[in-house]
């Protein structure tokens, strides 16, 4: 049934029909670019159920202004059943007002398609890469990297259900001093557990307690071999037997909010293979790395230790950064951005598309990111979309107060005890309720509350408020008699009607949060529709003594969760069945 048209389909492709006429006729040259038309809502509902702009943005090809253009488009419009009446208005927008039983097949659609309604083949199969989370393997997951895990996950849900294939990616920080300061940290515990005094946690070791069971686990691996023994003894084996205690600590973690990654990818295993060498030696030969020398800083007397030094420089200026940047230090190190330059060539050869969640944080590194990755491109002749997602931090709140850190994490609050106090739920959904890019509180006691005011509260009541109802009607929903129905519950169709388009807007922008935003206005229209029914009985969806109009109404609520359960199935978030 995934293959059947949605109404806003159907209605986009009468519009390309229609200009598939007009090119025959010859008021419309042959090709005309159409990439720019839309058919969606007016932005006053009192205008219409739908307006497009294709008069508008073809009227310069067509050699004629927007309204003549309009009035050419509306003649062959009207000859279409399901449309009442095409209008033109302003400088030459159309705007059309649909027949009921356009909206009532729709209702229909929707149940044939089920878990399918909305799921659009947009993506055309493209391979797309999401890497998100990516957190330094140190220690749990905390709140700090809660946002960008469910934005990463709910976006490759999305992209997944508009007809991506979608490579969920964990990308292992494990080359960097701060696995070093891990394994040191690990040592110290293995010494306590062997029964030493180890005192106060040393300043720039990790002084939380989850690493307790790691230093018991080496010590009943290792006894007391490496207890005294030189730091070059057991400095690598304890930083692998590390990192591997915490990134299993961190996949538990993220299962707690039903996050699985596909690809766990190791900076150390990439710099073991050589492939900061291999992308070296392919920026070289492409022209995109030189010699040369970094300009000393601006604005300000360089530091006295500061020396001129002819390092490895990638071409980033080329790409619209404000300068070249080294990919080696002058030790011979890679730099983080080197790094990062060979792991994105990694991803590259695996996927048609690149995504990556950063935190806010990370801001100042897209740019040469940016750069790197359109350097591939180039090379490679042929574009690699590429996007960053930058995520901003959440505040967590009780009360109105800050939350004090955890001490089992010994500087943060770690996801675990946040999913264990409010659920998985709770905190994905959370998290959707506003644009990435703008700053969160999460305040433990409104995320539960039950109001109105709570968005994640709002939208589960109205799902149990269906699944509740349908369940006590002692009617089964029916469709033989949806002429019944009337203009309260036609709006409630065309509001539920809009899913497919949203899905497809939101997979384009990269944009999950779009879903949820879809899903409050849905539950407040569908509450809005229960409230109506609580002032007058005859509006009530059970009416004793009408079977018919009944079964109409209860088909309508289940279409109505059948789309809350579908959009939520994008973004992870379970629908309850009671509350």
């Amino acid at each position: 049934m995934a293959d059947m048209q949605t109404l806003h389909a159907s209605f986009a492709a009468k519009i390309d029909a229609v200009l598939n006429a007009l090119e025959m006729e010859g008021q419309l040259p042959s090709g005309t670019d159409r990439s720019n038309v839309t058919v969606e809502p007016p932005r006053d509902p009192s205008h219409g159920d739908l307006a497009t702009n294709a008069a508008m943005v073809l009227a310069k090809q067509a050699k004629t202004n927007p309204r003549a253009l309009a009035e050419l488009i509306v003649d062959h419009l009207t000859r279409e059943p399901d449309i009442v009446e095409a209008s033109i208005a302003g400088p030459g927008f159309i705007n059309l007002r649909l027949a009921d039983t356009a909206w009532l097949r729709e209702l229909s659609a929707i149940a044939a398609m089920g878990a399918d309604y909305g799921r659009s083949a947009m993506g055309g199969g493209q391979k797309v890469n999401v890497e998100y989370v990516s957190a330094n393997p140190t220690g749990p997951m905390h709140m700090g990297h809660c946002r960008g895990a469910v934005v990463g996950d709910a976006l490759a849900g999305l992209l997944e259900f508009s007809g991506h294939e979608v490579i969920r990616e964990y990308y292992v920080n494990d080359a960097g001093g701060q696995v070093d300061v891990l394994a040191r940290s690990a040592h110290l515990r293995y010494r306590e557990a062997l029964g030493e005094d180890i005192g106060e946690i040393p300043e720039g070791l990790y002084p939380g307690e989850y690493l307790k069971p790691v230093g018991k686990t080496l010590a009943a691996e290792f006894g007391d071999i490496y207890a005294a023994a030189p730091e070059g003894e057991w400095l690598v084996l304890f930083r692998q037997k590390a990192v591997a205690a915490m990134m299993d600590m961190i996949r538990a973690d993220l299962a707690l909010l039903g996050i699985n990654h596909d690809t766990f990818a190791s900076e150390a295993e990439l710099q073991a293979a050589g492939k900061p060498e291999d992308a070296e030696k392919w920026l070289r030969e492409h022209g995109f790395v030189y010699d040369g020398v970094l300009e000393a800083p601006k604005g300000k007397a360089p530091p006295e230790d500061w020396e001129p030094v002819e390092l490895p420089l990638f071409r980033s200026t080329r790409f619209g950064d404000d300068q070249d940047r080294p990919i080696k230090k002058s030790n011979g190190a890679w730099t983080y951005f080197g790094a990062d330059l060979a792991y994105h060539l990694q991803k590259a050869e695996k996927a048609d598309a690149l995504i990556d969640i950063w935190g806010a944080d990370h801001a100042g590194t897209v740019k040469r990111i940016k750069a790197a990755v359109a350097a591939l491109s180039e090379g490679q002749g042929q574009p690699i979309p590429f996007d960053v997602k930058l995520v901003q931090m959440v505040n967590l709140m009780r009360d109105g107060e800050p939350v004090k850190m955890s001490k089992r994490s010994g500087t943060f609050v770690t996801l675990a005890d946040v999913v264990e106090e409010v659920g998985k739920d709770v905190v994905r959904f959370t998290m959707l309720t506003r644009k990435p890019e703008a700053q969160m509180e999460f305040d433990f006691a409104k995320v539960v509350e039950a109001s109105k005011d709570n968005p994640v509260f709002y939208l589960q009541y109205a799902h149990a408020r269906i699944r509740s109802t349908l369940r006590k009607a002692g009617v089964e929903p029916s469709d033989a008699h949806l002429d019944r129905l009337g203009a309260d519950e036609l709006a409630l169709v065309r509001e539920a009607a809009q899913f497919p388009r949203i899905v497809e807007a939101a997979a384009r922008a990269r944009e999950p949060h779009r879903i949820a935003f879809f899903l409050g206005d849905l539950a407040a229209a569908f509450h809005s529709y229960w409230n109506a029914g609580n002032d007058d009985p005859a509006k009530r969806i059970i009416q004793e003594g009408d079977a018919e109009l009944t079964g109409a109404r209860l088909f309508v609520a289940s279409q109505i969760g059948q789309v809350i359960r579908n959009g939520l199935g994008i973004l992870g978030v379970e629908a309850v069945e009671e509350m």
